[in-house]
């Protein structure tokens, strides 16, 4: 019965939510002016220009950090309340997702950031579907409206920051857990067994390894432009379907694009972090199964 509870408390606070947003998307909708490529600049502190996108950014992490500390209510214990257990049980689900891929040595240490990117980029994506972010702002005297909240993965300067830290997360499980000869053998070294060829063949097949592990080099390389070009295409495409929905009728035609975002945000969120994971997996895995 308590486990029932929870199920129906869960789905009613969803409705809740979920109709929250239907009427407030009635009442404060979207602008239905064509929305900006890039961040723009609401004052600066010093040489730093603060977008609205940043302040965006920080207000998703602060508000996670209250939401996480509130559920938690202080302290962790050993009998969970309800809001602990909700917490670990997508820890747990997860963990279980990514372990498999990532391998048993990387896991212990690719989880925690693993986890707060899924969340962080699952609230980023989110964000832009609360009514009043991106029709809230500052209109000039020319008649251009600035938004005073803007999602971050809307602006590609946000989700190339998110690429480049994914990449140097990468870089450094692999070099710790796997090392910079597993990396080189791995990208450039030859893959066939120097017992079962001639040596002619051997050099022939080790020369060709060679070459494509150069185009592998820059397919690595490549990985940052198409992690953050996803995402920013995906949430930048979504800012500007609800924007022409809502030229078209601001009550009730963009609800339906609402949930279409909301999915695609879900979805996004988890492409992004699990080819993280994969990323990590494909030399830190190595190796993991025979041991077991």
């Amino acid at each position: 019965m308590r486990i029932i509870w929870k199920c129906l408390s869960w789905r009613l606070a969803f409705a809740v939510i979920l109709s929250a947003a239907v009427v407030l998307q009635i009442f404060v909708p979207a602008r239905s002016e064509n929305v900006t490529r890039y961040a723009e600049s609401l004052f600066t502190v010093g040489p730093i220009a603060l977008t609205n996108s940043i302040i965006t950014c920080w207000a998703v992490a602060l508000a996670l950090i209250f939401a996480v500390r509130f559920a938690i209510g202080g302290k962790p214990s050993m009998v969970p309340s309800r809001g602990q257990a909700a917490i670990e049980m997508v820890m747990e689900g997860l963990r279980g997702l990514f372990e498999p891929i990532v391998g048993c040595r990387a896991i212990g240490q690719a989880f925690p950031f693993l986890l707060i990117l899924f969340v962080y980029l699952l609230m980023e994506n989110l964000c832009g579907l609360i009514p009043g972010v991106g029709s809230f702002g500052m209109l000039s005297s020319s008649g251009h409206f600035t938004a005073l909240l803007r999602p971050p993965n809307g602006d590609l300067n946000g989700t190339l920051a998110l690429a480049l830290i994914s990449f140097a997360v990468w870089i450094f499980f692999v070099l710790r857990h796997a090392g910079p000869r597993a990396f080189l053998h791995d990208t450039f070294g030859n893959k066939t067994d120097r017992s079962e060829v001639p040596f002619l063949i051997y050099a022939f097949l080790g020369a060709i390894f060679l070459a494509v592990g150069f185009v592998d080099l820059i397919s690595i390389l490549f990985r940052i432009v198409s992690l953050s070009f996803r995402l920013y295409g995906n949430v930048f495409g979504g800012e500007n379907l609800i924007a022409r929905m809502t030229g078209l009728c601001g009550c009730i035609l963009p609800v339906p694009f609402y949930l279409l975002e909301f999915l695609i945000g879900v979805i996004q969120a988890f492409v992004f972090t699990l080819l993280t994971a994969v990323y990590i997996g494909l030399l830190t895995n190595a190796g993991d199964g025979a041991k077991e």
